[in-house]
């Protein structure tokens, strides 16, 4: 069965593994924000579902960006999942596990990143079905643990630490094993003006490198 949206996950991943996290972005602020994200080489973006109007700005950035992967964070429950697919979103990301998300997604075709913080979880949601880990709270896990995390973890599952990572520390999260990272408010805070988020975005990936 062809599954579009992993393949761009997949080939996204490839070329540059950093999610924009956008929360509190406006649909007003969609189009350029999202421009200057992908301008910079950014192919994979969520706003939380905590943010203003966020299915609007989802519809919008998911329909002037095809070739990118463009879906919701903070996803809680199944009926969001719905929402978000209904707005044009085929990413689905949460701060914590529940399989009924991760069904949920997988039913729809979506890729899911649920949150997990200890190996338990972590093997939980690939049990359920999850296509990648993101690893919350960054700031409860050091690149010395992403390394101890990554010695049982299957090399092949994308691990993305999300919270507090910077383009100072995102080199030793890189060199500790990390498959990528998401980006919050280093990358993007409300009210930021698109050609700030442009040299931003910038500095994450030279960071990268």
């Amino acid at each position: 069965m062809t599954h579009p949206a992993l393949h761009t996950f997949e080939r996204v991943m490839r070329q540059l593994p950093l999610v924009a996290i956008l929360r509190g972005l406006t649909p007003a602020q969609a189009p350029a924000i999202g421009a200057a994200l992908t301008d910079a080489g950014f192919g994979l973006i969520e706003v939380p579902l905590n943010s203003p109007e966020p299915l609007v700005s989802i519809e919008r950035l998911a329909a002037a960006h095809p070739e990118a992967l463009i879906g919701a964070g903070t996803v809680l429950t199944v009926q969001e999942v719905h929402a978000v697919h209904a707005a044009g979103g085929r990413l689905v990301v949460s701060p914590c596990l529940d399989a009924a998300v991760v069904r949920a997604a997988l039913d729809r075709g979506m890729v899911c990143l649920p949150g997990v913080l200890s190996p338990s979880e972590a093997f939980a949601a690939l049990r359920a079905g999850a296509h990648g880990l993101k690893l919350f709270p960054a700031e409860m896990t050091p690149p010395v643990v992403v390394k101890a995390l990554r010695a049982v973890i299957p090399p092949q599952v994308p691990l993305l630490p999300v919270g507090g990572v910077t383009p100072a520390n995102l080199p030793a999260y890189r060199a500790a094993g990390a498959s990528g990272a998401g980006l919050g408010s280093a990358l993007y805070r409300p009210g930021d003006e698109a050609d700030t988020v442009r040299a931003q975005a910038r500095a994450f990936v030279q960071a990268w490198g």
